[in-house]
């Protein structure tokens, strides 16, 4: 009983060792070595208002 009490959980652990490489294989991921692109927040993709002291364009 005491070896079923140590066999079990390192089987248990292997399988799903085995599982986690199988699905690796069977779904891999093209872009795992690529950084993600750096994304610009709205707010700073809009032109910036114009500094201090200098006039408004005339109309």
């Amino acid at each position: 009983m005491a070896m079923l009490a140590v066999l079990i959980p390192l089987l248990m652990l292997g399988v799903v060792l085995v599982l986690g490489r199988y699905e690796e294989l069977l779904l891999p991921q093209e872009d795992a070595g690529r950084p993600e692109p750096a994304v610009v927040p709205p707010a700073a993709a809009t032109s910036s208002p114009a500094p201090a002291g200098t006039p408004a364009p005339s109309p």
